[in-house]
């Protein structure tokens, strides 16, 4: 698709219900209705992070190709990597209807879909089908109604062990009641102990180590962030990605919307997430590898994301307002970046304005 022929199309989705607009757009990238972008590789943009090679530093993060419909053909847009899910056990259906809100005025999205997926099974079937080599993460949760909630992601890791590149551990939705409180410091060590346990006991098979990242809040207190950087520090976790939605609807113009409860992500979210990972970094020291995600819309705020402190970049909710040709439209810009500053490396400009964002407030 032309990005002239976005605006067209985007006013289209937008009459119709959010989720109805979702579930046609994965519709249409598993037909392969969406032309591949066609992007030169620059090896500046290449980061080699937990034992992975990434051909550019841009993800697609969890929650937009819930069942593993569309990877290959979402990598295809232009993304270095994507993350199917989250993906549990057995098939729920999630929340009532309506659960998925554009603010439009403020280019964010609420949602509280509350971890709908077919389960593994499904999922699975259609992982097993693409090319090993493609760089799927997976990202793995619990069912609302599960008895034992570390028994669910060890049942994850276990399950996708030969397809996925590598696992996210989804502590941080806050549309499953309770789910949040995985990140108090004793549940989560509990988490990580069975789940980074699990992990070496496939690897052990395999002949291959998957690494084990863990995706957080940013509506953690300082005192929080201390008890998740200390047990990321004292396991064998293999990296962070911080964060997923806010509970915040701090600075909203879009008030009609704004009351809905649920997650809120997109352009709002930027400060405070950036910051969050900021304070990250500050904790867990310089090698440890971190992934950026909430309010990356551009070359620019990818690339601040980067200063902040983050080896890798998701986003998700910009892609309902800038379309399928954001990706390669940012990789480009990231190039130019890197053209302007005469740099050899994205890498260079990692942590340049981390003491910029550790000033800034959560």
């Amino acid at each position: 698709m032309k990005d002239a022929l976005w605006p067209l199309l985007r006013s289209g989705l937008f009459r119709l219900d959010p989720e109805q607009a979702h579930n046609l757009s994965i519709r249409a990238l598993s037909l392969g209705l969406a032309p591949a972008a066609r992007l030169a590789a620059d090896p500046r943009l290449a980061v080699q992070l937990a034992g992975l090679s990434f051909a550019n530093p841009i993800g697609l993060a969890a929650g937009y190709d819930k069942n593993a419909e569309a990877p290959e053909a979402i990598l295809r847009l232009g993304f270095g990597f994507t993350e199917v899910g989250t993906l549990t056990p057995r098939p729920q259906a999630g929340n009532p209807k309506p659960r998925l809100f554009r603010l439009v005025e403020d280019e964010a999205v609420i949602n509280r879909f509350g971890f709908n997926n077919e389960g593994h099974a499904a999922a699975l079937a259609r992982l097993d089908k693409i090319d090993p080599l493609a760089l799927v993460g997976v990202n793995i949760g619990a069912n609302k109604d599960a008895v034992d909630r570390v028994a669910d992601y060890v049942a994850g890791v276990k399950t996708f062990y030969r397809v996925a590149r590598y696992f996210t551990a989804n502590i941080s939705s806050p549309n499953t009641p309770g789910l949040r409180d995985l990140q108090a410091r004793d549940s989560l060590r509990e988490l990580l102990s069975a789940v980074l346990a699990a992990r070496d006991e496939e690897a052990a098979k395999a002949g291959r180590s998957v690494p084990v990242f863990l995706k957080i809040a940013p509506d953690l207190t300082e005192e929080g962030m201390d008890d998740i950087a200390g047990e990321a520090l004292a396991s064998r976790l293999d990296g962070l990605i911080v964060s997923n939605t806010t509970l915040s609807r701090e600075g909203l113009r879009d008030q009609r919307q704004a009351g809905e409860a649920g997650g809120m992500s997109g352009k709002p979210l930027f400060d405070k997430a950036t910051a969050a990972l900021a304070r990250m970094r500050k904790r867990l020291g310089p090698d440890f590898p971190i992934i950026g995600v909430g309010g990356v819309d551009s070359a620019e705020t990818a690339a601040e994301k980067i200063r902040a402190g983050a080896d890798l970049v998701q986003l998700y909710s910009s892609m309902v307002y800038g379309g399928p040709g954001l990706p390669a439209r940012i990789v480009t810009g990231l190039s130019r970046l890197l053209d302007r500053d005469g740099l050899a490396s994205i890498r260079e400009i990692r942590d340049t304005r981390l003491d910029h964002w550790l000033a800034r407030k959560l």
